[in-house]
This record gives structure tokens, C-alpha cells and sequence, in this order.
């Protein structure tokens, strides 16, 4: 397993990294919300282990935002509270499972390799422009056939997209739902991935399925181009 933790509490992270990584997986780690929402943008994680009370922003606010920009990875989402309240908060946010500290490193292995192992119906969602595929579950992307490979933030940014097709979407929307509130850069950089999806899911293939919309923003065509 390839598995992201978020978590400000080093010492905890760092016993998570060492079991974790003696069971043979492969570990990142974030300490803040907004370091965890770009790690799981470009990363490709099996699972994500997002703690709720988080510098900047919190858990919730967290897993909500990878939901809204079309991430379903797994997420176990960690808390020091054990109220019902919490946990239901904590699912109604997108999160697949919730488990309270002090925990079993033997319990949070035991439900990470659940969380990936299980078959969730309503994640086996593959939409279809024309030859062009997105597969959200897998977060893949396929044309003609052929996989196009993309990084996590190019995927979210097609995800945005797909998620309005036909309709323009502006760069600020674009921006907010990929990179979030807080980014404080410039718009032209939403150009900068347009171009790059371009280049990987159009142009090898004589398509124009993204188009430029003068004052609006992009448009992801239903038909593929």
C-alpha cells in the first residue's frame, strides 16, 4: 500500500511510518491540511490517513475538499474525540472509516487493508466523452483505448471539467476547487494544466476536446471533440 498521513503530531507519525513501513508500505506523511490536500493531489495513494484536528485547516475540512475535487481515495480519518456526533461528522465529510486514539497499530492496519481491499459499488464510476474515459474510482484516464497517464492535480483539474461538461468553468472555480481557498498565486496557472491535459489527451490524438471559452474559461466537450 502506498499510504498518506496527515498529521501534525510528529511523534505519532513517525511510529506510524516505521510499522507501517515494516509491513511493506510505502509512506508519506503531511502536518498540515493544506500540505496533505496538495500531497494527495499529486500523489497516488491507496489510502489516507487524515487526522481531524489539524493546523490551518481541519480534518473535515480536509476531506471534504479532496471529495469536492473528485478524490475518493480511501480516507481513515483519526480523532481524539470518541463522541457519536464526531464520528458522524467525520463520515457525513466523505471519510470511510473512523477510528478514535489511543488506538491498535494492529486495528488501524487491519482497516487500512479493508478500506483497499473492498469493492465499493458506487465508486465504479467510468464516465465517457466520445473515445475519452475517466475513471474516478481508479483515477485513470483512457483515450482510444490507451491510457493516458496524468498527475494527480492535472487529473482534479479534468475532474472539474468532466464534472460540468458542456458548461464553461471559470479559472476561479477551477482554482478553488483544485487548489483551494487558500492559494494566493495567480489564475494563469489553471492555463498551464490546460495546456499540459492538451498535449496528453488531445493532440497525440487529433482531438479538441477541451475548449477555450474567451472571457468564461474551459469547457470539456460531451462528445469528445
Amino acid at each position: 500500500m502506498r499510504v498518506l498521513v496527515v498529521d501534525d503530531d510528529a511523534r505519532l507519525v513517525e511510529l506510524l511510518r516505521q510499522g507501517l513501513r515494516a509491513e511493506g508500505c510505502a509512506v508519506d506523511a503531511a502536518g498540515d491540511g493544506l500540505t496533505g490536500i496538495a500531497m494527495a493531489a499529486e500523489g497516488d495513494y491507496d489510502v489516507i490517513v487524515l487526522d481531524v484536528m489539524l493546523p490551518g485547516m481541519n480534518g473535515y475540512k480536509v476531506c471534504a475538499h479532496l471529495r469536492q475535487v473528485g478524490n475518493l481515495t480511501p480516507i481513515l480519518m483519526l480523532s481524539a474525540k470518541d463522541g457519536e456526533y464526531d464520528e458522524a461528522e467525520g463520515l457525513e465529510t466523505g471519510a470511510d472509516d473512523y477510528l478514535t486514539k489511543p488506538f491498535s497499530f494492529v486495528v488501524l492496519l487491519a482497516r487500512l487493508r479493508a478500506l483497499v481491499r473492498r469493492s465499493r459499488p458506487d465508486r465504479q464510476v467510468v464516465r465517457h466523452f466520445g473515445d475519452l474515459e475517466i475513471d474516478a474510482a481508479a483515477r485513470r484516464c483512457r483515450r482510444a483505448g490507451q491510457d493516458v497517464p496524468l498527475t494527480g492535480r492535472e487529473f482534479a483539474v479534468l475532474v472539474q471539467l468532466a464534472r460540468r461538461v458542456d458548461e464553461a468553468v471559470s479559472k476561479t472555480d477551477i482554482v478553488d476547487a483544485v487548489w483551494g481557498d487558500a492559494y494566493d498565486g495567480v489564475l494563469n496557472i489553471v492555463e498551464v494544466y490546460v495546456s499540459a491535459l492538451r498535449r496528453k489527451i488531445d493532440k497525440p490524438f487529433g482531438r479538441a476536446s477541451i475548449e477555450t471559452v474567451p472571457s468564461a474559461g474551459y469547457r470539456l466537450r460531451a462528445d469528445g471533440g
